[in-house]
């Protein structure tokens, strides 16, 4: 309830500041479906995905991988781009309380073979969370604004993943690999902070990394090698 002034008028609420995330990725990457666009950034509110953010690793040109008339025309192996393999780190300090694996990695689908794959996503949306997310990680940290927080780092490669359940975690560990599983269309990260573990009934909780909340098109650094 907002708090009284001595002249009687409502003193507005502070809005709580969000959640301070470390850097998830080594080296150079893009935004995609950040909340600095549109929310809710996926186009949806299911899953608590409202403020979630996709980290696309970019080589030296900037770009995320090659384009061609093979990226045009059909489906990339997901070891043409150069996020495929790249580190995923902790970006808080935490107990980690999920970690999926065994999902494979699909081929990538850009250009034409995008249109395709994109009517393939009711499917795994009806799969639940493990078929969106892929192989991930969550993490429960504290945060003094918003008392306990899940942090879930998805679409990891399979195989990568070094941490089990249980497991105490520091901002900066090595948790996995960039992959491409669950319901991804090139090699990326997909980021996103919640208030519970119920994936179909938790509120997601807004987060900002160390360059705030960066926008579609914006080339940014990464924790260094």
């Amino acid at each position: 309830m907002p708090e009284r002034r001595a002249d009687g008028r409502a003193e507005r609420a502070e809005a709580v500041p969000p959640l301070r995330l470390a850097h998830p990725l080594r080296g150079r990457w893009t935004p995609r479906n950040s909340p600095a666009d549109r929310v809710p950034s996926h186009g949806t509110e299911r899953f608590a995905t409202a403020l979630a953010l996709d980290l696309v690793p970019v080589g030296a040109d900037s770009r995320t991988g090659p384009f061609d008339a093979g990226a045009l025309l059909g489906p990339e192996p997901p070891e043409r781009f150069p996020g495929f393999g790249r580190d995923v780190l902790a970006p808080c300090e935490g107990r980690v309380v999920k970690a999926h694996d065994g999902e494979v990695d699909h081929s990538a689908h850009r250009g034409l073979a995008s249109i395709g794959y994109a009517l393939t996503q009711g499917r795994r949306a009806a799969e639940g969370w493990n078929g969106l997310a892929g192989n991930h990680v969550v993490i429960a940290t504290e945060d003094p604004h918003h008392g306990q927080v899940f942090v879930a780092l998805c679409h990891l490669r399979r195989g990568s993943i070094r941490v089990r359940t249980g497991d105490t975690v520091r901002a900066g560990d090595v948790l996995a690999a960039c992959g491409n599983s669950g319901n991804s269309m090139e090699p990326h990260l997909h980021l996103q902070a919640m208030e519970g573990l119920d994936i179909d009934r938790t509120a997601p909780v807004p987060f900002v990394l160390p360059c705030g909340m960066p926008g579609r098109g914006e080339i940014l650094e990464g924790a260094p090698d």
